[in-house]
């Protein structure tokens, strides 16, 4: 049976947006959420030397959002980054770089002109399972 993932459309407006801003190199950020099922984004900048094809997040504004998110009772729930020339699918990078196996890895695609692709997938041992990623619309 496929997992599902399911995010609040505004959550994903922002995410998507951030992604958009800034279409030549790989965007990245943190969703936090709470036993409520409150979620939060959190943008951090690239730092990778080389941003276009590899992300690195700011050691400082990771751990900022982490307290953050600690700060609102929020678990770390999703880590999100772009690939703004290749599809939604993890690169072995991703793979071998991803330290946070209990979470969802959600990547948007820009390689599509005018539609943008946003896949989720969680990680068991040295693959990754795409899961089924459900848009909520809120009240």
């Amino acid at each position: 049976m496929l997992q599902t993932l399911e995010l609040p459309r505004p959550l994903v407006n922002k995410i998507l947006a951030h992604a958009q801003q800034n279409d030549s190199m790989e965007v990245c950020g943190l969703i936090g959420n709470s036993s409520a099922g409150e979620k939060n984004y959190y943008a951090i900048d690239n730092v990778s030397e080389n941003p276009g094809c590899r992300f690195l997040m700011d050691a400082p504004q990771q751990i900022n959002a982490m307290k953050k998110m600690r700060d609102k009772q929020q678990q770390l729930f999703a880590i999100v980054h772009s690939h703004p020339t290749t599809s939604a699918e993890p690169s072995q990078l991703d793979i071998q770089e991803n330290s946070y196996k209990d979470v969802f890895y959600i990547i948007i695609s820009l390689n599509t002109k005018g539609v943008l692709e946003m896949r989720a997938y969680t990680q068991t041992g040295d693959t990754m399972q795409e899961v089924e990623l459900i848009l909520e619309d809120t009240l």
